[in-house]
């Protein structure tokens, strides 16, 4: 396979994937041109690469700087901006997983605990029912939220080690 073929499936496959985990495909796909690209392009570049309009590429091209998957990039003499992305992959995970929790956990946790105080006879089976539910969401909730942030916090090599433990069966 040659690089411009191996580069264009790549864009593809990445925008697919990038649906998965809670990003528009366009967006994906300019993540993944920028994650290929040895330099660093400006907007006119992206909207030719993926053959997209100047309002799509710039809106996604924000929207990947709110997520810190994207920096601006100044290079003397052009007046152009310029994007780059962080290529360090463990970086990257690491900041979709903050951008996911942040985006959907850290708003769902405070929901949970004020419908888990739902008012109402404890021993009525619909409430028991329904609190007791809405209990183990959040528990689950809670500790989803303090494993993530630990994987936040960790740096690459940790991580992986606990994986290799986790998988080998050792603690």
């Amino acid at each position: 396979m040659q690089l411009a073929e191996a580069k264009a499936q790549f864009i593809a496959d990445w925008g697919r994937f990038g649906t998965n985990w809670g990003i528009n495909r366009t967006m994906a796909q300019i993540h993944a041109l920028l994650l290929v690209s040895p330099d660093p392009l400006s907007a006119d570049e992206v909207m030719e690469g993926l053959a997209i309009s100047r309002g799509n590429a710039n809106m996604n091209l924000r929207e990947l700087m709110d997520w810190g998957l994207v920096q601006k990039v100044l290079i003397p003499g052009e007046r152009k901006e310029f994007f780059s992305a962080e290529k360090d992959i463990w970086k990257v995970a690491r900041q979709i997983i903050k951008e996911r929790k942040k985006r959907e956990l850290d708003q769902m946790i405070p929901v949970l605990k004020e419908l888990s105080e739902v008012e109402g006879d404890k021993k009525d089976k619909a409430v028991k029912t329904f609190t007791d539910t809405i209990n183990n969401i959040r528990k689950f909730s809670e500790q989803a939220d303090k494993t993530l942030d630990t994987m936040i916090k960790a740096d690459e090599h940790w991580f992986l080690g606990s994986l290799v433990k986790l998988f080998a069966g050792k603690n």
